[in-house]
């Protein structure tokens, strides 16, 4: 059995530019345009800007229900917390549609 494994892709990470017509010219332009400017720039996923809107709504949610933590953590200490996987299930479908943007 063969086993050798070979490179196939350059070893060097090679400047790109997502702009439409873009290419290796217009990428070192690019990093030019940005090293006069003196300013770093970041482009978020649409993910990303999802996931800091559901931070943000947790943050300015309601307040931690105190008394109801305090039931489930003694639920969980005694050993009489009952998992419900179904509704589990369903609040992580439910997250990854919200954050993954699918139906």
């Amino acid at each position: 059995m063969d086993n050798k494994i070979a490179p196939r892709l350059p070893l060097q990470p090679q400047p790109r530019d997502n702009r439409p017509g873009g290419g290796a010219g217009s990428a070192a332009a690019t990093g030019a345009d940005a090293a006069r400017s003196g300013a770093d720039s970041v482009q978020l996923t649409d993910s990303a800007r999802a996931l800091q809107r559901t931070e943000q709504a947790r943050a300015d949610g309601a307040p931690v229900d105190a008394a109801r933590v305090e039931r489930l953590r003694r639920a969980v200490a005694d050993g009489n917390y009952q998992v419900d996987a179904t509704r589990i299930a369903g609040k992580l479908l439910a997250l990854e549609q919200q954050v993954g943007g699918k139906s």
